[in-house]
């Protein structure tokens, strides 16, 4: 499907029809075993995206599909309970729609969170990753087509997707609570299988650090918009061919469950600091 304006402007409309005067200003999209964060924000304002006009339902294991607003830290939050991905049929351009909406209704900062195999065989299962940058081959962008003027330009510069001052942000965050912060290269894959053993090895060898299947899209868009984005990654798993097993969703799910309060402190932390140096 091709999204217009107005379409964008019909979701952003209804959704503003449930929240009143409450504008958002930070965006949260919340990864495989990661959404239980958007069950602590104060006085919740949750809309299915099922009842949000052109969104699309998530499926994906783990993903409730629905958007929280409210407070966070003291910060004004749209949290998505789970994402949208290509591997679920959809095209770009609706795998990133909930972003331009959320940028619409007022959002100027994104945090992404995901789920990802770790492909550094230095690494281990349970780190947490900031997200430095990130690689996407041979997929078609989410800015393809007719490019939206009020968004941004047709040909945006990607060179500082992920804002330099919300990393070394996070960095001082993760010191301060003592929390091991890993820093690497994203790498997007499509999915939905797993990554085989030879393209993690591959990965590895063009700059990859964590391989997964979300994110980047989404990164593009926000980017697009004029979002600062901070990118964290819970390196659920090692992946593929590093270990001698087969992977999992359980494994992926189960991870978020372990990693639940280093991962609410940092993502608060974050949110805290954001007040001070917006």
């Amino acid at each position: 499907m091709t999204y217009t304006m107005e379409h964008y402007r019909q979701s952003a409309q209804a959704l503003r029809a449930r929240l009143g005067s409450f504008v958002p200003e930070t965006a949260l999209i919340l990864g495989s075993g990661l959404g239980f964060l958007a069950d602590e924000v104060e006085q919740p304002v949750a809309v299915a995206y099922q009842d949000i006009p052109h969104f699309r339902p998530s499926t994906a294991p783990g993903h409730q599909g629905r958007l929280v607003f409210g407070l966070l830290e003291g910060q004004r939050v749209a949290v998505m309970q789970g994402r949208m991905h290509h591997y679920e049929g959809y095209s770009y351009e609706e795998v990133v729609y909930a972003v331009r909406v959320l940028r619409l209704l007022g959002c100027r900062t994104l945090i992404v969170t995901n789920a990802a195999g770790c492909v550094r065989t230095d690494w281990q299962a349970g780190d947490l990753m900031l997200i430095t940058d990130h690689i996407k081959l041979f997929s078609e962008s989410p800015l393809r087509g007719e490019n939206l003027g009020e968004f941004g330009p047709r040909f945006p510069d990607a060179s500082r997707l992920y804002t330099p001052r919300l990393q070394e942000l996070a960095r001082r965050c993760a010191r301060q609570l003592d929390i091991p912060l890993r820093e690497g290269v994203y790498f997007y894959c499509y999915g939905p299988q797993y990554e085989t053993p030879a393209e993690v090895r591959a990965a590895r060898i063009l700059g990859g650090d964590a391989v997964g299947m979300s994110t980047a899209p989404e990164v593009v868009a926000a980017g697009h918009c004029g979002m600062e984005v901070l990118g964290l990654t819970l390196l659920s798993n090692m992946a593929a061919g590093i270990l001698d097993q087969p992977l999992s969703e359980q494994e992926v799910l189960d991870a978020g469950r372990a990693a639940r309060g280093k991962f609410s402190a940092l993502v608060r932390s974050c949110l805290r600091e954001l007040e001070h140096s917006a």
